[in-house]
């Protein structure tokens, strides 16, 4: 007979490293900067615009868009005005739906749908409803796994204006959430479980529209969050906090992810006052505080999200054909076009893909501090109600969803 004991401590190392290989999607990409890994695309489009390799109508109402993982694609609408019952739905990667599974009640009032965008880990989907409960779900059948409420089980006074919309942040076996108010402003829970982990307390203001990010500052983990009126700073396994910066807007919205990047936050804003606008930060070395370096009152981003590429940023307005890129060491404009309507923006394989939210217009745009050039666009042709739903790439699929209606376009070579 023989002895494999040899092989053995190999093979267990194969095992693990396989095991803590995690299919994931995020917000905004993998590292929620609004930046993708795909390669080999298309450097210009045909003048109608790339190949719509399929497309789905009948998601609801929505504004929330796909994840991608395990060859699968996921999105979620809400089906009526009445019960609003939000809707979960599972395509395979060629635009067969595997099934779809009603979650519970989402957002019914001003903009009606869902918002949220799904994060998956594995054979985990995590929801937030716009109504402020976080559903986890298996990826397998939509089934439910376990749910909290943040006015039920964690006192939020009550659902903020326009709804919940963050995408939840996962750290390993936790998942971080920020259901606003005094006592649970920013909640970690077991992931699989749905148990608290950690509470971190607030100042009692009500949750925003954005989702917070993770970062490794110096080998700290903190958790950037954002509530009304706050920036925050949070110990990633403790929740305690570190330090809090006031920034306003008169709608109490902030609706665009933090960056960081170099030791230094940023965050955008639509304000022109004292504490609003664009602002970075920075941290100290051990991340418990931290300074003002700049902020930019003139250029006004309300969610359209912004990319960091070396020192600069590039973004748009809000609602207006004004596409910029600033210093990200000063905040200045180094460059501007108007070209394209404002709207959200996604980076890949050296080229910026945006969606203008007046029009549905989705561009290639090739942008560096010389030049803002618009290569290719067309019009999206399916769909209702806003453009607000964030481009995603996976592969060679663009995928663009607009209300009732998602779309996916050949975008490889």
């Amino acid at each position: 007979m023989k002895n494999y004991t040899y092989i053995l401590p190999f093979v267990l190392v194969l095992l693990c490293g396989f095991q803590s290989e995690k299919e994931r999607s995020d917000w905004q990409g993998p590292n929620r900067d609004c930046i993708y890994p795909a390669k080999n695309l298309l450097k210009q489009w045909p003048e109608n615009g790339p190949k719509m390799a399929w497309s789905f109508e009948g998601l609801g109402f929505g504004h929330s868009t796909v994840a991608v993982a395990n060859n699968k694609v996921f999105v979620t609408g809400v089906k009526d005005t009445i019960e609003s019952i939000g809707t979960i739905f599972s395509f395979d990667l060629t635009g067969n739906l595997l099934w779809k599974k009603d979650y519970g009640n989402d957002f019914a009032l001003n903009f009606h749908g869902t918002r949220s965008t799904p994060v998956v880990v594995d054979n985990l989907i995590y929801v937030e409803s716009g109504m402020g409960a976080v559903y986890c779900l298996n990826a397998e059948n939509g089934n439910e796994v376990w749910k909290i409420d943040f006015l039920k089980d964690l006192g939020v006074d009550s659902v903020i204006q326009f709804g919940y919309s963050e995408s939840v942040l996962i750290d390993g076996d936790n998942l971080i959430c920020v259901p606003g108010g005094k006592e649970n402003n920013v909640v970690t829970l077991n992931r699989f479980t749905g148990k608290k982990v950690w509470n971190s307390k607030g100042e009692g203001e009500i949750a925003t529209y954005n989702s917070p990010i993770l970062i490794n500052h110096n080998g700290k983990k903190l958790v950037i969050a954002m509530t009304s009126n706050s920036i925050m700073g949070i110990d990633a396994t403790t929740g305690e906090k570190y330090w809090r910066v006031e920034q306003t807007q008169q709608n109490k919205i902030h609706a665009n992810t933090p960056l960081y990047a170099d030791g230094k936050i940023l965050v955008a804003t639509a304000g022109r006052e004292k504490t609003s606008g664009i602002v970075q930060l920075q941290l100290s070395e051990d991340g418990k505080s931290v300074t003002e370096t700049w902020r930019n009152n003139k250029l006004m981003n309300l969610m359209g999200g912004m990319v960091k590429l070396g020192d600069n940023l590039y973004l748009s307005a809000y609602l207006k054909p004004d596409w910029q890129v600033l210093d990200w060491n000063t905040g200045r404009m180094k460059l501007q076009n108007k070209e394209l309507g404002g709207g959200s923006v996604i980076f890949t394989d050296g080229l910026f893909y945006c969606y203008a939210e007046n029009d549905g217009e989705v561009a290639l745009m090739e942008a560096t501090p010389e030049q803002i050039k618009v290569v290719s666009k067309f019009k999206v042709p399916l769909g209702t109600d806003q453009h607000w739903a964030r481009l995603v790439i996976d592969n060679d699929l663009l995928f663009v969803r607009h209300g009732n209606a998602l779309m996916a376009y050949k975008v490889g070579e």
